[in-house]
C-alpha cells in the first residue's frame, strides 16, 4: 500500500519539474549561488580590462557626460597603447551637448564672425566618430520600453546572423525598442551590441543574453559582437532546435546558452577596489593623462563603463553584492576566452527527472527493508552523494546539474513511505489491542502493538506452558439453574472473571473457553523467560481467588435463604514444544496452540478428579517451577492416547511454604510412599500413607492418600503382576 502510493506520488512529482514552479526555480539558482560562492572562477589569464570611469576621474576631468572630444582621445589613447578592441557600456544616444556649433546658442554677445567659425568647426560626434574608425570599437546599445524608426543607414548596419535550425526569435529575451547611438558612431563603429541585463526576481545578476530580440531585430550582445569583431567573422551563428538556443558562436569562440539564449555568467571575486597590475580595472583618469604603462593594454580587450556611484550602473551577483555593470561583461569575455563558461545543459531537465525517478524507486523498495538507523544511514548518504556529484560536476566540469529537485522528490517520497508505514502500524497495532485485549494483559498488548514482528502469524514453535481448568460438578450446577440460564451466566461470568485476571496479570494468554472452562498458555506472542512460574502463580492465583468467590456465594445463600452450591476447580499445567499462531480456515482463525504438550496438559486437568486434588502438573513444569514453587510428585501414569509415562506433581505452595518442617517431612514421607508403592510394598505404602495424613493438614492433599488406599484395595483385589513398573494406566480421557 505504501510502495504503491509513493509511486503515484513520485511520477505525479514529474509534472513539478516541468513546470518548474517559482520555489523550486528559486532553490536551483541559490544552490548554483553557493557553488559560485564556494568555487568561484580562477583568474588565471587576464584578458579583458576595464578602463572605469571612476569618482577620481570625475573629480580630475569633470562630470559626466564629458565632451566626446575627451571620449575620443580617450578611445585614441587606449588603442595606441595596443588594445586589441574597444567595447563601450555606455550609449550616445544624443548629440553632445558641448560640439561648438550647438554650444555657441547658448553663448550670448558672441559677435557673427565668431559665431560662424564655431559653427564651421567639426561637431564633437564627429570627433568621436573619427577616433572609433581609427579603431576597433563596437559601441553600446540596450533594450528599451520605446521604439525608435530605423533609417536606411540603420538597417543596412543590422544583419551578420546566421541561424542553424528553426527561428530563435520566440525564445529569445525581446524588447520593444532599441535605444542607439547617434547616427555618426553607429556608423563610424566595427560592431554594435547591447549591453542589456535582466536581473532574476531576486535582483541578483546570474544569466545574460546572448542575443536579444530588440524592435523586432536581432542583436548580439556587446560581448559577443566584440569577439566577433575580434574574430573577423561576418557573423553570429545561432543554433537552435525546436526547445529553444542551444548556442551562440564565432568561429572558435561557443557559446553555450539556456533556451532562451543566456549565458550562466562564471564569476569570481571583483576586484574593483584593488587595482594592481593584476586588476581587470584602469582608472580613465590614468589612460588621459597617460599614466598607464605601454603593457597593461597590449593585446587585451577593453571595455569603457563607469563605477561611479552617482551614475547608477551597479549590480548585484552571487558573489558581490555591488559591482559594476560593466563588470558583468567584462567577466563573460573572460569566461568565454579562458573555456571556463558555466553550462546548464538542455539535457538537465531530463537528468533530474531521471536521476529523481531512480532514487525514488530506490527509496520505494529499500527503505521499508533497512532499519530506521540504516534509512537514517541511507538518507545521509543519498544527501552527501547528490550534493556532491552536483558538486563534482561544478567543479571539474562546469555543469550546473541540479541535485534540489532529485534530493527533494527523494526525502518527499521517504517522508509519506515513512507516514504511510506509521498509520499502517498503528492500525495494526490497534487491531492487535483489539484481537489481544480481551485475552493479555495491557502491558503485554502494548509489547505486541510496539513489536508486531513478535507476533508470527500462520504458526511458529515454541516451547510453551498450557494451563487447562474445569468446574468440579458443573452439571449439577446447571441443572440447579435449569429455570434462571440467565442466572447461570451471570453466575459464570462473576466466576470467570477473577480466575482470568488471575492468568493475565501473570503474563498469560487466554486460548479460549469451554463452558465452564478455560484454556490458557505461556511465552506466546510474547516471550516470557519466567513462564513455568508465571503459570504455577496463576493457578494458585485462580485456587484462591474461587475460594474468596465461594465465600461470597456461601454469605448471599445464607442471606437469602437459597441453597449454597461451592464452585471447585481443578487445574492442569504442562510444559513442551507446541505450534501456535493463528489457526482455522480461510473464513475463520484464531490465535490458538497446537501439539502434544497440550493434549497432555488437558488430559493433567482431567486427573485432577482422580486425585482429588485442586492441581496436577507434569514432570518439565515442575523441574522448572520447582526453585519458586513447593512441588511434590503424586504419580507416574501413563494417559489415555500416550505411549510413554509421566511423572505428574502437584503444587503445595509457594516457595515460603516449601521451607516449612511440615511440608519438608510430606514430601520426604510421600517419596518413600511411592516408592513402597511401586515395588507393591502395600503395607508399607499404607503405612507411610498414615503418616502422611498426620502432617498433611492445611496442604489440600488428603484426597490424594484417599484415592491411593482404593488404588492399593484394587491392586490387593487384582494384582498388577511381578513386571509392573508402577505406572497407572489412565482408561479414560
Amino acid at each position: 500500500m505504501a510502495r504503491a502510493v509513493c509511486l503515484v506520488l513520485l511520477f505525479a512529482l514529474i509534472p513539478l519539474r516541468l513546470a518548474d514552479p517559482r520555489p523550486l526555480a528559486e532553490l536551483r539558482v541559490r544552490t548554483f549561488d553557493l557553488f559560485q560562492v564556494l568555487w568561484p572562477r580562477e583568474q588565471t589569464l587576464h584578458p579583458v580590462v576595464i578602463v572605469d570611469i571612476d569618482e577620481e576621474s570625475l573629480k580630475e576631468i569633470g562630470q559626466w557626460p564629458w565632451p566626446r572630444t575627451t571620449v575620443a582621445d580617450l578611445v585614441t589613447k587606449i588603442t595606441d597603447l595596443g588594445a586589441v578592441a574597444i567595447g563601450f557600456d555606455i550609449v550616445f544616444a544624443e548629440p553632445d551637448r558641448m560640439s561648438p556649433a550647438i554650444a555657441e546658442r547658448s553663448f550670448r554677445g558672441i559677435d557673427p564672425e565668431t559665431r560662424a567659425k564655431l559653427d564651421s568647426l567639426p561637431s564633437n560626434d564627429d570627433v568621436l566618430a573619427q577616433a572609433i574608425r581609427n579603431s576597433h570599437v563596437v559601441v553600446g546599445e540596450f533594450g528599451s520600453r520605446r521604439a525608435e524608426p530605423w533609417s536606411k543607414t540603420e538597417q543596412t548596419l543590422r544583419g551578420g546572423f546566421a541561424i542553424l535550425g528553426p527561428d530563435p526569435t520566440d525564445f529569445l529575451v525581446t524588447f520593444p525598442g532599441l535605444q542607439r547611438n547617434v547616427p555618426s558612431i553607429e556608423e563610424a563603429a566595427a560592431g554594435r551590441g547591447a549591453f542589456s541585463i535582466d536581473p532574476e526576481k531576486d535582483g541578483i545578476i546570474r544569466r545574460v543574453p546572448m542575443i536579444i530580440v530588440a524592435q523586432g531585430t536581432l542583436v548580439p550582445s556587446l560581448t559577443m559582437e566584440m569577439l566577433r569583431v575580434v574574430s573577423g567573422a561576418s557573423a553570429i551563428v545561432v543554433r537552435a532546435n525546436q526547445a529553444g538556443v542551444q548556442s551562440v558562436s564565432v568561429k572558435d569562440f561557443v557559446v553555450p546558452t539556456d533556451l532562451k539564449g543566456q549565458l550562466w555568467v562564471h564569476f569570481n571575486k571583483s576586484d574593483l577596489f584593488n587595482k594592481s597590475d593584476h586588476s581587470r580595472y584602469v582608472s580613465a583618469k590614468d589612460i588621459l593623462q597617460g599614466k598607464v604603462p605601454a603593457d597593461r593594454l597590449r593585446g587585451r580587450l577593453v571595455l569603457i563603463g563607469t563605477s561611479a556611484t552617482g551614475l547608477l550602473d551597479n549590480k548585484t551577483t552571487p558573489l558581490d553584492p555591488t559591482i559594476p555593470g560593466v563588470e558583468v561583461h567584462a567577466q563573460i569575455l573572460e569566461s568565454v576566452l579562458t573555456k571556463s563558461t558555466l553550462v546548464n545543459p538542455n539535457y538537465a531537465i531530463g537528468a533530474e527527472l531521471i536521476l529523481a525517478v531512480l532514487l525514488g524507486i530506490g527509496v520505494i523498495i529499500a527503505a521499508p527493508m533497512l532499519s530506521p538507523t540504516v534509512n537514517v544511514l541511507f538518507g545521509l548518504l543519498l544527501i552527501v552523494g547528490l550534493i556532491g556529484f552536483s558538486a563534482y560536476l561544478f567543479v571539474e566540469h562546469n555543469l550546473l546539474i541540479d541535485f534540489t529537485y532529485p534530493l527533494i522528490s527523494s526525502w518527499l517520497i521517504y517522508l509519506v513511505l515513512t507516514f504511510v508505514n506509521y498509520f499502517r502500524e498503528q492500525k495494526q497495532r490497534q487491531q492487535i489491542r483489539s484481537a489481544f485485549g480481551y485475552y493479555l494483559s495491557p502491558h503485554m498488548v502494548e509489547q505486541l502493538a510496539r513489536s508486531p514482528e513478535k507476533l508470527v502469524l500462520g504458526g511458529e514453535e515454541r516451547r510453551m506452558t498450557i494451563l487447562f481448568s474445569d468446574v468440579r460438578g458443573f452439571t449439577t450446577i446447571s441443572e440447579h439453574y435449569k429455570d434462571d440460564p440467565q442466572g447461570l451466566t451471570r453466575l459464570m461470568n462473576r466466576f470467570l472473571t477473577p480466575l482470568t485476571n488471575a492468568i493475565i496479570e501473570r503474563k498469560g494468554t487466554i486460548d479460549k473457553y469451554i463452558g465452564d472452562a478455560i484454556m490458557a498458555f505461556w511465552n506466546a506472542p510474547i516471550d516470557d523467560p519466567e513462564q513455568e512460574a508465571n503459570a504455577c502463580e496463576a493457578a494458585l492465583q485462580m485456587l484462591e481467588r474461587a475460594e474468596t468467590l465461594n465465600g461470597e456465594l456461601k454469605s448471599e445463600a445464607t442471606a437469602s435463604g437459597g441453597e449454597y452450591m461451592p464452585l471447585r476447580i481443578g487445574i492442569g499445567l504442562n510444559t513442551g514444544p507446541c505450534v501456535v499462531g493463528n489457526m482455522g480456515s480461510d473464513l475463520k482463525f484464531n490465535y490458538s496452540v497446537l501439539g502434544d504438550t497440550v493434549n497432555l496438559a488437558s488430559r493433567l486437568e482431567a486427573r485432577t478428579k482422580d486425585y482429588r486434588l485442586p492441581m496436577v502438573i507434569g514432570s518439565r513444569t515442575a523441574e522448572i517451577a520447582k526453585d519458586k514453587f513447593a512441588v511434590m510428585e503424586i504419580d507416574l501414569i501413563l494417559v489415555k492416547g500416550k505411549k510413554q509415562p509421566e511423572a505428574v506433581f502437584t503444587v503445595l505452595g509457594r516457595a515460603e511454604v516449601g521451607q516449612d518442617p511440615r511440608c519438608i517431612e510430606l514430601r520426604d514421607l510421600n517419596a518413600q510412599m511411592l516408592a513402597r508403592f511401586r515395588k507393591q510394598d502395600w503395607d508399607g505404602a499404607l503405612d507411610l500413607i498414615q503418616r502422611c495424613r498426620k502432617c498433611a493438614n492445611g496442604f489440600d492433599v488428603a484426597g490424594l492418600y484417599d484415592m491411593y488406599e482404593e488404588r492399593i484395595a484394587a491392586y490387593r483385589a487384582h494384582p498388577p503382576g511381578p513386571d509392573w513398573d508402577g505406572v497407572y494406566e489412565a482408561e479414560s480421557k
